[in-house]
């Protein structure tokens, strides 16, 4: 007991019998003893954090590195497809073969990747990635989740159906092959629309405007209803025999009608372009389906504005239905508007500037003045397509003979090339869409009613209106031509464009579905069979458009110009005095053409080339379109005719204008120099 007393003694005296000043010592080491236990803690949970931390990075960067991998691998499919597609291309024409076009040769090639990509590639799941699931009413483009304190944005995908949740790796391989429908509207189609309009043959197509105008305007929107009606009928069917798993409204069958109205005769055109068919015959049918895809754009948008008052929205409503009139005369003027001023400021700058010196900014801001006309109506409100359209037949009537030569090859050749690589890749997407997109609604109820009603809105577009222009042509539209019209009604790149650009609903996605097969169906059977049908309904071949005129008979050229032009006198009359001359290079200068009093703005817009030029040529579009006299140049106070060789000869009074101030555009009528001879000075 002794012991442990005295053991505890000391132990008392250590703690109890220190005193304040004992106690005072030993309090910081206690707090430094403290300090350094957390701070260990804290630095080792540090250490740990950065790990962690830096674990998240390495993820996030593999993770970076191997999508990046993906989509290069995706975009090679794409080109490998295209290379595939020239090297079948060039072997069809080493043979001359006709049955296949390139844009079926695209389809069918994107096809088979398709078909492998959806069941032939099996992508392994990723442990890390972990799927949950909550639920809620709607579903928010945006999504922001806490983990750990850690904020993440999530963006919508899209909707996937309850039994692919486990395949939800697969699900990203096909989504990745998808593009955003907007890639389609602006980078794609803007060169396939502005290409058609900077190649339109304008004689041809000014000699025909009538009729292509009324097949475009009031042929796209009979076919339009026609479908819509009978599709509206189709749908009813569905509902009474529970085929239908969702809502569709007749203003969705009138917007498949108006998707499926805008033709692509792609196919059939190439064809005749190859075989040189008979240039009326390829002038209707180009003009048309240039219109025809600016008009079915508009009156897609249209149907859709079309928003009755009160709760149902669906609903016939007189009101909304004029204001859906007015919203499509609206766009259509806008967008014509917008796409023809920006090639007159195109046509200013090259005129004025001296770009001509330095071909590649020349050809550059040509370009990019061009594609900016679509997505300046875009971003107005406006329709690009239309836009670019007349944009593109703006540059080629004027800004085109402001270019240097070399730059007038390379804007030729450039949008060629864009055009080519366009259309092949959309062609070839199709063919892999019907296999990579994940919410096909396939009906076969819908999808035969889609394919006659397609069928009979044709019909109901071409021979009606046919047989009414007939009334006032004299060179009648033949029967063969008219079923060559209705049998090149192919539907290719606008109908899939418009349709694909919003498949939310189950209307839309069962309207996608049944485009993308009578896309398949026309090009595949109606473009290969061309040949065929031509040989079938003796359609001419092997016609120069250059040179159709040249066998023709003087009087019977005359009668086919008074016939052809009689509604563009007066335009291509005020076109060659006015626009031409202030817009262009070429036409006779401004102070010549307008009066007197307008001599201080005459000289400042016109061009010192249009000085020096001495011999101007006739435009070749007016040839063919206006009789000899029909343009009318006025010199000051005088007015000159160009008159027929046979014609009486008279030359008015030019006044004191020595000879190398004027500008001459008479091609082959002498009557100038047969002036100077009968009057010599």
């Amino acid at each position: 007991m002794a012991r442990r007393g005295w053991l505890r003694a000391p132990l008392r005296r250590g703690v109890d019998g220190g005193g304040p000043r004992a106690r005072r010592l030993t309090r910081p080491l206690w707090l430094l003893l403290a300090v350094g236990v957390f701070g260990w803690t804290g630095a080792s949970d540090g250490a740990g954090g950065e790990a962690r931390a830096m674990d998240e990075e390495i993820v996030s960067e593999k993770q970076a590195e191997e999508s990046h991998r993906q989509d290069s691998a995706n975009l090679l499919i794409f080109i490998l497809l295209l290379t595939l597609t020239i090297l079948t291309i060039w072997l069809f024409k080493h043979r001359r073969a006709r049955f296949l076009h390139e844009t079926g040769l695209a389809m069918i090639y994107g096809l088979l990747v398709g078909l492998v990509l959806r069941y032939g590639i099996h992508v392994p799941s990723d442990v890390n990635n972990v799927t949950l699931s909550c639920e809620v009413q709607s579903s928010p483009t945006t999504l922001l989740v806490n983990v750990s304190g850690k904020f993440y944005e999530y963006t919508l995908k899209g909707e996937i159906s309850s039994h692919e949740l486990n395949n939800v790796q697969d699900n990203e391989m096909l989504r990745k092959v998808t593009f955003d429908p907007e890639v389609f509207f602006n980078i794609l189609l803007p060169p396939i629309i502005f290409y058609a309009g900077y190649s339109l043959k304008r004689r041809h197509f000014f000699r025909n405007l009538g009729s292509i105008l009324a097949y475009a305007f009031l042929g796209t929107a009979i076919s339009c209803f026609v479908i819509g009606s009978i599709m509206y009928g189709c749908v009813t069917l569905m509902k009474v025999t529970g085929q239908l798993a969702g809502d569709f409204y007749f203003t969705d069958c009138l917007l498949f009608g108006a998707i499926v109205s805008a033709t692509d005769p792609v196919t059939v055109l190439a064809i005749f372009h190859e075989l040189q068919v008979d240039v009326e015959l390829y002038a209707l049918l180009f003009g048309e389906s240039v219109l025809n895809d600016a008009v079915a754009i508009v009156l897609s948008s249209s149907i859709v504005a079309y928003q009755p008052a009160g709760d149902n929205s669906h609903t016939f409503d007189v009101t909304a239905m004029f204001k859906s009139i007015g919203i499509f005369l609206g766009i259509f003027s806008g967008s014509f508007a917008m796409g023809a001023a920006t090639g007159v400021v195109t046509s200013y700058v090259t005129k004025f500037t001296k770009l001509r010196e330095f071909q590649l900014l020349e050809t550059g801001l040509f370009f990019l003045m061009s594609w900016s006309t679509f997505l300046l109506a875009e971003a107005w409100g406006f329709t690009g397509v239309v836009a670019v359209l007349f944009c593109g037949i703006t540059q080629a009537h004027y800004t085109y003979n402001n270019l240097s030569t070399e730059s007038q090859h390379r804007t030729k050749q450039l949008f060629e090339l864009l055009n080519f690589l366009a259309e092949n890749f959309i062609f070839s997407y199709m063919g892999l869409t019907l296999f990579t997109f994940q919410n096909h609604v396939f009906n076969p109820t819908f999808v035969v009613g889609a394919f006659i009603a397609i069928f009979l809105g044709r019909a109901a577009n071409i021979y009606p209106l046919s047989l009414l222009l007939n009334l006032g042509r004299r060179s009648k539209i033949g029967s063969n031509f008219q079923h060559m019209m209705m049998f090149a009604g192919l539907r290719g790149a606008m109908a899939f464009a418009l349709a694909i650009r919003d498949t939310a609903t189950y209307a839309r996605q069962m309207m996608f579905s049944t485009t993308l097969l009578i896309v398949f169906f026309t090009v595949w059977v109606f473009g290969g069979g061309t040949t065929a049908m031509l040989s079938c309904l003796h359609i001419r071949v092997g016609v120069d458009s250059d040179q159709e005129h040249l066998g023709i008979p003087e009087s019977e050229r005359r009668t086919t110009k008074a016939e052809s032009a009689w509604l563009f006198r007066m335009w291509y009359n005020f076109d060659h005095n006015y626009l031409k001359p202030l817009l262009t290079h070429s036409g006779p200068p401004l102070t010549t053409t307008l009066p007197a009093c307008c001599g201080p703005i005459a000289r400042c817009l016109t061009s010192p080339q249009a000085y020096e030029n001495q011999e101007q040529l006739k435009d070749d579009d007016s040839d063919l379109i206006l009789n000899d006299g029909d343009i009318s140049l006025t010199y000051g106070d005088s007015t000159v005719n160009t008159e027929s060789a046979s014609s009486v000869l008279k030359m008015p009074l030019i006044g004191n204008l020595p000879l190398g101030t004027m500008n001459w555009s008479f091609g082959e009528h002498a009557w100038f120099y047969l002036w100077m001879i009968l009057n010599p000075p």
